[in-house]
Order: structure tokens, then C-alpha cells, then sequence
């Protein structure tokens, strides 16, 4: 191990392997209590970190986010849910705090997540859900393409 220190609600550790020397980062989250998700059938599931980020993730895919991003809008929605103080949470609120924060970071990844959250049936329901983004302001982001590229030097023959 390389450093430790708390970070919000749990431990970050940088670590070096000892065969290649290639260094990664773990994170460590005390969790006190089990915390189940109400499905929209009525199933009880409980919570998965990492099915959360992998949805996020997929609504994500390939859009310019800054690194650790999604990780740290997890964080801050598993923190949320604990914080309640309840056992049984229902998947909708999980959903609506996705979507809450995906509104303010990306609209196409908000678009993509509310597709699938919302269920849409035909186009009138996703045209809805784009016409209230439009004229909202556009979260800052990084740039899909570098800048401007300096223009080619012609050779003299």
C-alpha cells in the first residue's frame, strides 16, 4: 500500500503490485446496515453499487464526461440512500436521483436513461422528454473534438 486516507464515508487506498509495479486506487465503504430495493414487480433485491454504476455507465457510453465522474454521482447516491435510515427504498426513488443528476451533467446520457427508466412507447413520449431540454442550459462538458487543427503547409517543388 502507497497512501491511505478517508474520503466521504469510507477509505481510498492507492496500492502497488508488487510483480509489474503498476498502481490502482481501492475504495473501502463501511456499510452498516443492508439495504433492499422495492422493484417495480414488487420484488425485494438487495441494493448492488455496481449494477447502479453499470447502468449509469451504459447511458454514458462513449460521451466526453471527466474521469470518475460517474463514481462520484454513485457515491453520492448510495451516501443519499443510506442516509435515509431505511431498510427497503423504492427503485423509482433510485431512478429519479439518477435522472436528477444525469439532467444536469448530460442530456444525451439523461435522454438515453430515461428511455429506459420511463419506459417510453413511442416517440411523442421520448419528443416529450427532449422538448423539455431544449432552451434549458446545456450542461458543461468536456469538448467531443479537439480544436481547431493547423492547416497542412504546402511543400515547394
Amino acid at each position: 500500500m502507497v497512501d491511505s486516507r478517508e474520503v466521504g464515508e469510507g477509505v481510498r487506498r492507492r496500492r502497488e503490485c508488487l510483480a509489474c509495479r503498476a498502481r490502482f486506487t481501492t475504495r473501502e465503504m463501511v456499510s452498516a446496515r443492508s439495504l433492499y430495493v422495492i422493484k417495480r414487480d414488487g420484488r425485494r433485491e438487495a441494493f448492488q453499487r455496481d449494477k447502479l454504476l453499470t447502468g449509469v455507465r451504459k447511458a454514458c457510453e462513449k460521451r466526453p464526461l471527466p474521469t470518475g465522474t460517474l463514481e462520484k454521482m454513485v457515491d453520492e447516491i448510495e451516501g443519499k440512500l443510506y442516509r435515509l435510515g431505511k431498510e427497503e427504498i423504492p427503485g423509482s426513488l433510485i431512478g429519479d436521483m439518477v435522472m436528477e443528476r444525469l439532467k444536469k451533467l448530460d442530456h444525451i446520457a439523461y435522454i438515453r436513461f430515461a428511455s429506459v427508466y420511463r419506459r417510453f412507447t413511442d416517440l411523442s413520449d421520448l419528443k416529450q422528454e427532449v422538448d423539455s431540454l431544449v432552451g434549458a442550459a446545456v450542461p458543461t462538458q468536456l469538448p467531443l473534438l479537439p480544436g481547431p487543427r493547423p492547416r497542412p503547409r504546402k511543400s515547394a517543388r
